[in-house]
């Protein structure tokens, strides 16, 4: 692999809270316009690992590079300036705004001279209904609703358009398919196709493995803090394969290939 296919590298990544190591020696790397399903049972340090990509909590030691370059991310505004975007299971959306308001939250569209500055309703609101098409919401929503009257799938279809929006480097997706209806998850699968053929990177977090394996060009898979396999093909790994490693059961090398 050379330097220039490389976008993220996490090196020796630990993360303590007193006595308890979260995370221990982690090593993480992202090429460009690949596909990661980061996997492993609760507790495993998935969610601490992409909360310290995301610039959401700092880690205690390891370093973090992005395009080469050495960076520190002491919030997710510090992400999201490095090509960083994070949807969480939980995506912040404010109820009380609209569709269109919340994908456009703190980056609106605007119209009219600096004089006259306003916000650009009409082409945000266009640029929403788009967008809802995409990720498979099939019934006519208009951009207007407030996200309140939205069900738990619909708010997260939205936290996965804004992601598509604004078309950053690396894409990461916390459980981005739960509480989501048939056409939902596929829009949703689909858009993570469409990330890779357009050059950019995701890292997958799902504990459907069916979905994982549909869409991911690598396997990672975490277990107490740890890496404990980090190359494992979707197209030789069986589902019983990589259970098998989450759950630390014996798994046959012989029947687990990597990605070559």
């Amino acid at each position: 692999m050379t330097s220039a296919e490389i976008l993220v590298q996490m090196r020796h990544i630990e993360k303590s809270y007193g006595h308890i190591h979260a995370l221990r020696d982690v090593n993480l790397t992202i090429r460009k316009g690949e596909i990661v399903g980061l996997l492993g049972d609760n507790g495993a340090g998935k969610s601490t690992l992409i909360k310290v990509l995301s610039g959401a909590i700092p880690y205690t030691s390891g370093e973090i590079l992005i395009k080469g370059r050495n960076v520190v991310l002491k919030s997710t505004n510090d992400a999201i300036s490095c090509g960083i975007e994070t949807i969480y299971q939980d995506s912040a959306l404010v109820p009380q705004l609209s569709i269109a308001r919340n994908l456009f939250l703190g980056r609106e569209l605007r119209k009219g001279s600096a004089f006259l500055d306003r916000l650009d309703h009409d082409r945000m609101n266009s640029v929403a209904s788009n967008l809802l098409k995409r990720v498979g919401i099939s019934k006519n929503i208009p951009p207007t609703t407030p996200i309140a009257s939205l069900s738990g799938g619909e708010r997260q279809a939205v936290a996965i358009a804004r992601a598509m929006h604004f078309d950053s480097d690396l894409i990461i997706l916390d459980e981005p398919t739960n509480n989501l209806g048939v056409a939902e998850t596929q829009g949703v699968l689909r858009f993570i196709r469409e990330a890779r053929d357009t050059g950019h990177s995701c890292i997958f977090i799902a504990h459907n493995m069916h979905h994982v394996i549909q869409v991911v060009d690598r396997m990672v898979v975490m277990r107490r803090g740890t890496v404990v396999a980090d190359n494992l093909s979707p197209s030789t790994c069986s589902i019983q394969d990589v259970e098998d490693i989450i759950t630390g059961e014996h798994v046959s090398m012989d029947r687990v290939e990597a990605v070559g």
